[in-house]
């Protein structure tokens, strides 16, 4: 008896929590569809809706449209969303590929008001944009210093959009490029704390390409092209959990070479291919752990978790990634700690 008002007091702490959660988003759509002399903008992913945010201040209302854990590269658009692009003064989206849900897709490239951030990066700095075989790489915010590189564009649409505060929006952004200057160099200073021959990153998916050559790499590895080994994933830019035989030993050599001990999960992605890499290591009677904590990647942290923002997830990964990989420094850290 005990066990089952237990069982139901957790059900509806849970029930409570998302419907405290669900009432909290209905608000801030309600308030954004509201006119009050803001400019609306809708944002694709959090990333880039905090990017937004911190530049346009108190003259904008921002939304960001992929909320939680939903997958950005697989996103379709549902009931709602449509009002919600129709109503947007100016958006911003990823490109390269990211959003390439088809309905969404399409609908963001006929859209004037639209901006590709990703695709004026690379436009703008082709020679830092990565491709993985013909595939180009969308993870761009992973690397600090180059999703600054994407403040210019979001400047001048705001600035465009409202002149009469173009030095507000540019003051806010120059601001704002020093922040994530610091946040880079910190980031970067984290990891470099870890042994060069520790520093090994294996994770669910091809995330983290980018934060593998800016922060796990070597300045001459960086030069010379050879930074890739630092970071490998079993499943492809596009999270699917289908692996082949194939892809297990390509893992498993990995982590052999480079005397890798841990593999990290990500907060939205599932990690049956990295269980299965472990099983299949096991059976061969070897021994890897998956780390303790998940961390940040296509999708930002909760509220109120240290990954509920852009800068605070960069942060907190790098922190839990050089717990992990180097644990004899200050110990494993846990998580949101």
């Amino acid at each position: 008896m005990r066990l089952i008002r237990a069982f139901s007091f957790i059900v509806l702490l849970i029930c409570s929590f998302s419907c405290a959660q669900n009432n909290s988003r209905q608000n801030d759509l309600k308030k954004w569809f509201e006119s009050n002399g803001k400019i609306k903008i809708l944002t694709t992913t959090r990333m880039i809706h905090d990017l937004v945010k911190e530049i346009g201040g108190d003259k904008v209302d921002t939304l960001p449209l992929i909320i939680g854990e939903l997958d950005p590269h697989s996103y379709q658009l549902v009931k709602g969303d449509d009002e919600k692009i129709a109503r947007a003064d100016l958006i911003f989206f990823n490109g390269l590929n990211l959003e390439h849900g088809p309905s969404l897709k399409q609908l963001l490239y006929e859209k004037k008001n639209a901006y590709a951030i990703g695709d004026y990066l690379k436009e703008t700095h082709p020679e830092e944009v990565l491709y993985l075989g013909k595939e180009v790489d969308p993870h761009i915010w992973m690397d600090v210093s180059l999703f600054a590189k994407t403040i210019p564009v979001i400047t001048e649409a705001l600035s465009k959009q409202d002149p009469a505060n173009k030095e507000f929006y540019k003051e806010r952004s120059f601001n704002l490029e020093k922040e994530l200057k610091e946040l880079h160099l910190s980031v970067k200073n984290i990891l470099h704390e870890v042994p060069e021959e520790k520093r090994y990153l294996v994770t669910s998916h091809d995330a983290f390409n980018y934060f593998a050559r800016a922060y796990l790499a070597t300045d001459e590895e960086v030069k010379t092209g050879s930074w890739s080994k630092r970071f490998q994933a079993p499943e492809g830019l596009a999270p699917d959990s289908q692996l082949s035989l194939q892809d297990i030993n390509f893992i498993i050599n990995h982590l052999r070479t480079y005397n890798i001990e841990v593999i990290f999960p990500e907060s939205n992605v599932s990690q049956n291919s990295l269980k299965k890499i472990v099983e299949a290591i096991e059976a061969k009677g070897g021994v890897i752990r998956i780390a303790n904590c998940s961390l940040y990647a296509d999708a930002m942290g909760k509220e109120g978790s240290r990954g509920d923002s852009y800068l605070k997830m960069l942060r907190y990964d790098a922190e839990l990634i050089a717990s992990n990989l180097f644990p004899q420094k200050g110990g494993i850290l846990k998580c949101n700690e």
